[in-house]
């Protein structure tokens, strides 16, 4: 099942670049963006309000952290906001910062910038959502629902996530070939290693402490928290 959900991976990065920076914005654009900055430590979440009643947040997981963009306040939905506008689904993804999909801390530090994207409002994200469910509907989606899903997904206002600085116990495995497509900036990454509590060693390790800076194009309307940094810059 893995083997298919990383066919499917490569096709997503292929037809719409995202996910490992390959994405680049029309020559001479100059776009906003919010920055923020933050550390986080295994266990431990992370939640910054971005504005537009959204906020970003690094979820804890048992292998690392998952990056999710949600609504502040409010029942949570089934998925958030960067989540259906980052294929691929249920597959490796740049919003996982962990040991998922055979990824050793290494891996995941060294995949570094990861590049996403996210829905700016609860409207798109509706947009989104509709079209995903109908993707979903059948085991091989018609063409038809997969340019539109492609569409929306191409819409939506892009996102990045640098790693500044991560504490980790490596893995001992030798590197996935998935891993070894994206994580190739571990060396040009700050990092410390760090040895296991308990002596022991395992295959993929575990990435103990980061610090790191999330920048998201804000498309024109966007009301920004005051808490985040405006950028102008060309676009990603």
């Amino acid at each position: 099942m893995r083997v298919r959900f990383w066919v499917v991976a490569v096709v997503w990065v292929v037809v719409l670049g995202v996910g490992v920076g390959w994405a680049a914005g029309p020559s001479g654009k100059t776009c906003v963006r919010g920055v923020l900055e933050g550390e986080v430590r295994a266990g431990k979440e992370f939640v910054r309000p971005i504005g537009n009643g959204l906020e970003v947040m690094l979820e804890p997981l048992a292998s690392g952290w998952i990056l999710r963009v949600l609504p502040a306040g409010g029942p949570r939905p089934a998925h958030d906001y960067a989540e259906l506008a980052t294929p691929p689904y249920q597959s490796v993804s740049p919003l996982l910062i962990s040991t998922d999909y055979s990824f050793r801390a290494q891996d995941a530090v060294g995949w570094n910038p990861r590049e996403f994207r996210f829905a700016a409002d609860g409207r798109s994200f509706a947009q989104l959502a509709e079209v995903y469910s109908e993707y979903r509907k059948s085991a091989i989606p018609s063409e038809d629902v997969k340019g539109r899903l492609a569409e929306r997904v191409s819409q939506a206002p892009q996102g990045r996530l640098e790693i500044l600085d991560a504490h980790l116990v490596p893995g001992m495995a030798d590197q996935a070939k998935a891993a070894a497509t994206v994580a190739s900036h571990f060396g040009s990454t700050a990092h410390r290693i760090e040895q296991p509590a308990d002596g022991k060693v395992t295959p993929l390790g575990r990435v103990t402490w980061m610090r790191f800076r999330i920048s998201l194009e804000l498309p024109v309307g966007f009301r920004p928290d005051k808490g985040v940094r405006l950028e102008r810059s060309s676009c990603m």
